[in-house]
């Protein structure tokens, strides 16, 4: 075999190899995880029953879901919270819905007296999503609701 046939055949297999690596790379490319159909409300306590504060919402990714943290805060108090400081936050409740889903809820009692200190009016939820290998996604506003006592 000629020294020029030789050298044709390794660069072109180096060439293929490059492209087929590419592919796998391309193919194996972790998203980012998203939050759909997210909702939160408010419940004031009555009588001798707590109120509470829900936020749900659908998760997904490839790779599952590891957890999502969540935060409420009243729109007044300007606070605009951050990823990092998300991450010190209250964890949601979950449950796989699929491969790739899981439905996230995360549910805060709210006693009469806890209620009566509540700042009244317009209130954002903030989520922290972490995907199983590793990717995160933030949402400052994932959700808004009222708080009336």
């Amino acid at each position: 075999m000629s020294k020029r046939i030789l050298f044709s055949s390794l660069v072109g297999a180096a060439a293929l190899a490059g492209v087929a690596a590419g592919g796998i790379a391309l193919a194996s490319a972790s998203t980012q995880p998203t939050l759909e159909n997210g909702s939160a409300r408010y419940v004031a306590p009555s009588g001798t029953r707590a109120g509470s504060l829900t936020y749900t919402v659908d998760v997904s990714d490839d790779s599952g879901i590891r957890d999502l943290k969540v935060l409420a805060w009243p729109a007044s108090s300007k606070l605009d919270p951050t990823e990092v400081e998300l991450r010190s936050a209250e964890s949601a409740t979950c449950r796989k819905t699929s491969d790739e889903t899981t439905r996230c809820t995360y549910t805060l009692k709210v006693t009469k007296r806890e209620a009566a200190a509540l700042t009244q009016g317009t209130w954002y939820a903030s989520a922290l999503a972490t995907a199983e290998d590793g990717d995160t996604t933030f949402v400052p506003r994932a959700a808004t609701f009222d708080v009336t006592h």
